[in-house]
């Protein structure tokens, strides 16, 4: 009898233990160096997932511009405690720039949610603007269509977001600027604040500041619509139809994670993104929340990856 209840005992504080056991934390992989943008919205949405998710560890794997975090997240076991950013370069832009690709961008992950976008904006050195006499983005268009290879542009490098924004505005727009191509993101703009360059594609966290203080006109977003950040700056989009170039990023897990466990995180990050102190704090960074659902991410992916093959094809980039 004593032995019976001894092993009751046992099996019912087995199960207790069982039950009360930690939950494995997720790894979240940011495919860049800690500190900027993507990795400061990741941790945005870590503290915000510990009551649903539990302990999420965010792990910055950068290189190759971003492929080798990616492929961290393609190879590994598909069981939800594995997560990672993909974003316009990882998943819709590399592949095309690189002539080998560790994983595919399409097939080796499961979409969870699209996280937010950042609009990019078209913006002019303010003195270059007033010696030319631009105030508008049909200003812009009428003088550099008048005066072909008058104009030029700087970029982060070849290959950048801001290089083939521009490739994709000249061809749009029916005009010809130079490119000129910078080691980052950084010498790019000090070039078009010093006069060197003429007009730049700029995130525009990283524009606004100069906006505000006059030394940048901006002309044009890039995103379909207007930017609730620069309600009186124009999209692009309404002069050239369907112009979008904007910077996106969300999250996926390895391919054959099973859908329970997507959806499960999908609906964790959803709520997150949703909250209101995510929104505020995503605002100081010009970024607008952009929750969907796993299978909308992946439509954004692909057609994505389908655009920019054209683009990248027609600038002549590659990284490699």
């Amino acid at each position: 009898m004593i032995k019976c209840m001894l092993t009751l005992i046992l099996s019912i504080g087995g199960v207790a233990v069982h039950a009360q056991a930690p939950v494995k934390p997720i790894r979240l992989i940011v495919p860049y160096a800690a500190g900027g943008p993507i990795d400061v919205t990741a941790r945005v949405l870590a503290e915000q997932l510990k009551d649903s998710l539990g302990t999420v560890i965010i792990e910055n794997r950068p290189g190759a511009g971003g492929n080798i975090g990616a492929d961290v997240v393609a190879k590994a076991t598909p069981d939800g405690s594995v997560i990672g950013i993909a974003a316009t370069a990882t998943h819709a832009v590399n592949p095309w720039l690189y002539s080998r690709m560790p994983y595919n961008a399409t097939t080796d992950f499961a979409p969870i949610t699209q996280m937010l976008r950042v609009p990019n904006v078209l913006v002019m050195n303010a003195e270059t603007a007033k010696r030319l006499h631009i105030t508008s983005l049909q200003d812009f268009l009428r003088y550099a269509r008048a005066n072909p290879a008058q104009l030029n542009y700087g970029s982060g490098g070849n290959g950048s977001a801001g290089h083939l924004a521009g490739e994709l505005f000249k061809t749009r727009a029916e005009i010809f600027a130079v490119h000129i191509p910078y080691n980052g993101g950084n010498p790019a703009q000090l070039a078009l604040l010093a006069g060197h360059v003429d007009f730049n594609f700029d995130n525009l966290a990283t524009a606004a500041p100069n906006i505000k203080s006059g030394k940048l006109l901006a002309l044009a977003v890039t995103t379909p619509t207007r930017s609730t950040a620069l309600p009186d700056v124009p999209a692009l989009a309404e002069t050239l139809k369907n112009f979008s170039v904007d910077t996106w990023w969300g999250l996926v897990a390895p391919a054959g994670t099973p859908a329970a466990v997507v959806q499960r995180l999908n609906q964790a990050f959803v709520q997150a993104l949703n909250a209101s102190d995510t929104k505020t704090r995503f605002a100081k960074l010009m970024a607008e929340p952009m929750p969907t659902t796993p299978a909308a991410f992946g439509q954004l992916i692909a057609s994505e990856l389908s655009k920019y093959e054209a683009v990248v094809k027609a600038s002549g980039a590659r990284a490699d």
